[in-house]
């Protein structure tokens, strides 16, 4: 299906280079690397053994971690489709 002045699978072909952008961001992010730390890097309190021997790598505790989580984090969009339409949203 070509739309405009697209060629075919242009849409489908920014779609999977979206996906794939955000997978991999998300990975990137996902597993902590190193040893774990005993105490938390944010709080101080001590990391139970349980959480250090799941994630090897770990940095923060249980309470840190899920704060962190929570937080809203702006990141900037990708315009791909180069349409009128797209660029006055």
């Amino acid at each position: 299906m070509a739309g405009g002045w697209s060629r075919d699978g242009a849409v489908s072909e920014q779609i999977e280079a979206s996906i794939s952008d955000e997978l991999a961001r998300m990975k990137a992010r996902r597993a902590p690397v190193g040893e774990s730390l005993t105490h938390c890097a944010e709080c101080e309190e001590e990391i139970p053994e349980p959480r250090r021997v799941a994630l090897p790598g770990v940095k923060l505790c249980l309470e840190c971690q899920q704060e962190r989580d929570g937080a809203w984090k702006a990141r900037g969009g990708i315009n791909r489709r180069g349409s009128k339409d797209s660029q006055l949203k």
